[in-house]
């Protein structure tokens, strides 16, 4: 059922909603976790963008070879403004992003820092086993 059988109708908003419109491929949580890998010699580099995202609310794990990178984002600012949003553009909950890394990684090799809403992780190409799932801290 579209606005116009729902008997809204309003030309601002009909005009504000096309301006903002995202292309399909974009309108999914997936986009809010880009991810760059780098190869270097000895090691995998991670760049994932996460914008607004606080360190204490990332979580890095490790287990049977699959490294997690997941995180909690909410809404902490409530507002009493006065006027109607047309458009409202915040994500808020949770995603979770999943890399095989290989079962020879060890999280004591993996090293992770959090910069200007870039998480970098690296991940070395050779190491012991490890069966257990392990956090690894970010800097």
């Amino acid at each position: 059922m579209s606005k116009y059988e729902l008997g809204f109708y309003d030309p601002f908003y009909e005009d504000w909603d096309d301006l903002f419109r995202f292309p399909k491929e974009l309108n999914h949580k997936s986009h809010l976790m880009r991810t760059d890998v780098k190869e270097n010699e000895k090691s995998y580099q991670l760049d994932i963008e996460l914008p607004g995202v606080k360190k204490e609310d990332v979580d890095v794990s490790l287990h049977d070879g699959y490294l997690t990178v997941s995180y909690e984002h909410k809404n902490e600012k409530e507002t009493k403004e006065e006027g109607r949003y047309v458009r409202r553009e915040r994500f808020y909950g949770s995603l979770s992003r999943s890399f095989y890394v290989g079962e020879n990684v060890s999280e004591e090799d993996i090293s992770a820092s959090l910069d200007n809403g870039v998480l970098t992780i690296e991940v070395p190409k050779e190491s012991k086993v490890n069966k257990e799932t392990k956090k690894i801290s970010i800097k």
